[in-house]
């Protein structure tokens, strides 16, 4: 008789899958409306001008243009979306 239990299947394969989150676009990159910008948890990065926020923390371009990556007040982390190259 076994003194301990076989490690059998039932105690494997409860791995969550990946969320595949992270920065999509990069900074000076053209953007169109709608377009995903970064995927995350919590607001690492917030939105700034033309970027809205979705319920998952999503960020997106409202409008096309190019991206800025930048700090603003707080020293927090900001992403906007500008009409020219700034």
């Amino acid at each position: 008789m076994a003194t301990s239990k076989s490690g059998g299947s039932t105690s494997n394969g409860r791995e969550s899958h990946s969320k595949r989150l992270g920065v999509k676009m990069f900074d000076g990159q053209i953007v169109h409306g709608g377009e995903i910008i970064v995927r995350q948890r919590g607001t690492r990065i917030h939105p700034g001008e033309g970027v809205g926020r979705g319920g998952d923390d999503t960020l997106f371009a409202y409008k096309p243009g190019f991206l800025k990556f930048h700090f603003g007040r707080k020293g927090r982390k900001y992403v906007s979306v500008f009409a020219e190259r700034q």
